[in-house]
């Protein structure tokens, strides 16, 4: 292979397989255990699989079929996971999880059905020309309806000329990279079949070095949190959220998880974190953990007068808490006396 082709490959090839190992990060590895960065890792993955199959077919066209037919199989994925991700990142989590396998599951179920049916080794005009036509179209489609859901973000960069916040820059990046890798494929006859890498690659290094750029890495990656509105919630919203936010917690015992996040509870109510934040905050006047420890403190002393299997230290382990300074000290602020003087106390009386 001539220097100048070695060169192309190795530029074209190096963003694929960047991406799929991205992917991995994100899926198995990311802190952020969030939905969207498992449809940011899924939307890396079918794009790199896509990318390295052109790769790999423009420097060497005996490539075996089924690698051909894994490639332009996954192109039918990469619209979906668009639309998911950027959808994940405005939405709870699970608003997300409840209809994701509506933009998943059918496209797997035809992709799999045209394999059986129609092999790309007995069917490769077909494949090449009708059913590849056909998968562009549902990306486009998805492009459009992906432009759809980040529409506030497109009007604030083409209409009113303002800057948006990181996750919408963010968001913007990422849609206009795949838009243009799909540009690349779809207009593919009238270039070169290679520029649909080499503007991945191009677009997937050029995110990453303003990624590292930023001093806010982690914000670009987890759903946007809108910060507390005007809006006020209603005393009687209060009351009902409250009641409903009461049971959840008890009947799922949440109090007992010692590292219990906010998000964690405001995906179960399936509201945003910012909301049960503003309600504990602005309705109950309490912070966060506070109001979880007052159900720990309350789990603590029912234990603490009826049951003697545990240890008083072992009885803040079992409701929550991950220390025995911090059981003592929280025990004490909310009742005013220690757990030994309390269950003193209470065995007296």
């Amino acid at each position: 292979m001539e220097l100048d082709r070695q060169i192309l490959f190795l530029f074209s090839a190096l963003g694929a397989i960047n991406g799929i190992v991205l992917s991995i990060y994100f899926a198995f590895f990311s802190k952020q255990k969030q939905g969207s960065n498992y449809f940011l890792a899924a939307l890396l993955m079918v794009i790199s699989i896509r990318i390295i199959k052109s790769v790999f077919f423009y420097f060497n066209h005996d490539l075996s079929q089924l690698f051909i037919q894994v490639g332009l199989s996954a192109c039918i994925l990469i619209g979906p996971f668009l639309f998911l991700y950027l959808k994940s990142l405005s939405k709870p989590a699970s608003q997300t999880n409840k209809y994701w396998y509506w933009h998943i599951i059918p496209f797997v179920v035809v992709i799999s059905i045209a394999w059986l049916i129609y092999p790309y080794r007995e069917y490769q005009p077909m494949w090449s020309g009708y059913l590849v036509r056909t998968i562009y179209l549902q990306w486009f489609i998805y492009i459009i309806v992906s432009g759809i859901q980040i529409d506030h973000i497109l009007k604030a960069i083409f209409i009113d000329r303002k800057k948006p916040d990181h996750s919408g820059i963010w968001q913007f990046r990422v849609f206009a990279g795949v838009t243009l890798v799909w540009l690349a494929y779809s207009t593919s006859r009238y270039t070169s079949y290679i520029v649909g890498a080499i503007s991945f690659s191009f677009v997937f290094y050029l995110l990453i070095l303003l990624w590292l750029f930023r001093k806010n890495k982690e914000s670009v990656f987890t759903p946007k949190e809108t910060k507390y509105g005007n809006k006020k919630i209603s005393e009687e919203e209060a009351i009902s959220f409250g009641q409903r936010l009461r049971v959840t917690i008890l009947e799922n015992k949440l109090y007992r998880d010692s590292s219990l996040k906010m998000t964690q509870v405001a995906n179960q109510l399936d509201v945003l974190p910012h909301y049960l934040s503003q309600f504990l905050n602005d309705n109950l006047q309490k912070s966060f953990s506070l109001y979880i420890n007052e159900f720990r403190i309350e789990e603590a002393k029912k234990l603490l007068i009826s049951n003697d299997q545990y240890t008083i230290e072992g009885i803040g382990y079992e409701c929550g808490f991950n220390s025995k300074s911090t059981f003592f000290t929280v025990f004490k602020k909310v009742t005013g006396v220690t757990p030994s003087q309390f269950k003193k106390q209470e065995t007296v009386n």
